[in-house]
């Protein structure tokens, strides 16, 4: 049983890398907010990446995001990626990224796969080979390697080895990477936001060298990137036939501050305005959300205000819960249950969301 530092409360599912319950999260932010705080540097400090966005009043500012960071002489910002170097940013630009990359067989693992042309077939045949799965071809899959957020739950966490390290590969060597059995790019991480604007170039590079085939431009991000960055991006998934995965944290401001470390307001911002973009192209869908869902932490008070949300600006924009797995400073928590799972989804289904499902069922602690 683990402990919650502030109420002294008991229970299976607090983490003691945060040593916070979800309710004195909620309801005494401000009182729990050094506990946090030193959650996060704890999280950071290994990495050598900064504990905080630094807002220094002489340093140089980067809006790619929104932590906004202002890098001192001889800092780094946030993310890792740049720093002031003889008051100019040097680091990670729109030719060059901190990236790797693969190809993953279709139907992957994606997000949006039970939606999306690669997975279903959905756009057939404008945006798919086939009416179903489009076996024999391929995705690239993009891994930026680094975010602009720190999950203490993150999933794929690896990525802060490189972080900070230089950048080095181009945009026109990634665009070159799609083959003829490539028919969609997938932009993850990490997260692609703090290198939205390499990404944008090799999709443009991409697009321009295989003109006349289906090749989709996809995202899966945590959404902070700037909107200037955003509306780019949607037009490149929007005329290809790709989509844009949010993944939507926590609805509690408090709650997605102590779990990722920033918060979400841009995120939530970003969404409300890709569901316009939505509306321009119902099918295949445009816009995906998903939540993971962390055992005592996102639970179905959180799932109902997300689905609330998003099914105030269209009960059609498919949502998936995905299952959690022990990692990075939250090992100690268990999978999520088949019963968290459930009445997650039903919360979800209750605010009226047309598309709700349950993703990476195989990670359950039990039986779906």
């Amino acid at each position: 049983m683990a402990k919650c530092q502030h109420c002294g409360g008991e229970s299976v599912l607090i983490s003691r890398a945060l040593g916070l319950c979800v309710d004195c999260i909620r309801k005494d932010f401000a009182q729990v907010l050094p506990l946090i705080e030193e959650a996060h540097r704890a999280a950071r400090s290994s990495f050598h990446l900064p504990e905080q966005p630094p807002q220094d009043v002489v340093g140089i500012g980067c809006q790619l995001c929104t932590n906004q960071c202002r890098i001192p002489p001889g800092g780094r910002g946030y993310c890792g990626l740049r720093t002031n170097q003889g008051n100019k940013l040097i680091g990670a630009t729109a030719e060059k990224a901190n990236v790797s990359w693969y190809y993953d067989a279709l139907p992957t693992n994606c997000v949006a796969d039970w939606v999306c042309p690669g997975g279903t077939g959905a756009g057939y045949p404008q945006f798919a080979h086939s009416q179903g799965a489009e076996y024999g071809y391929k995705n690239l899959a993009v891994f930026y390697q680094a975010c602009s957020f720190d999950c203490l739950f993150c999933q794929n966490w690896h990525y802060r080895h490189w972080a900070t390290q230089p950048s080095q590969v181009d945009a026109l060597g990634l665009a070159q990477a799609v083959d003829e059995r490539t028919t969609c790019i997938c932009y993850f991480g990490g997260d692609p936001s703090p290198q939205l604007p390499h990404a944008i170039r090799a999709s443009r590079l991409a697009l321009e060298r295989n003109q006349g085939r289906i090749l989709r431009i996809c995202w899966e991000t945590n959404g902070s990137m700037h909107p200037a960055l955003l509306r780019q991006a949607a037009e490149l998934s929007l005329s290809s036939g790709g989509c844009i995965k949010f993944d939507l944290k926590a609805w509690s401001e408090e709650l997605h501050l102590a779990l990722c470390g920033v918060s979400n307001k841009r995120t939530l911002e970003n969404f409300r305005l890709l569901a316009q973009y939505a509306e321009r192209r119902p099918s295949p869908p445009f816009l995906v959300a998903s939540t993971l869902l962390v055992p005592g932490y996102i639970d179905k008070e959180e799932i109902a205000k997300i689905a609330a949300f998003i099914a105030s600006l269209n009960r059609d924009i498919p949502y998936a819960l995905l299952a959690f797995h022990p990692q990075f400073m939250m090992h100690d928590l268990p999978p999520t249950s088949a019963r968290h799972a459930r009445e997650c989804e039903a919360a979800a289904r209750a605010q009226g969301l047309r598309r709700v499902r349950v993703g990476n069922i195989h990670l359950l602690g039990d039986y779906y």
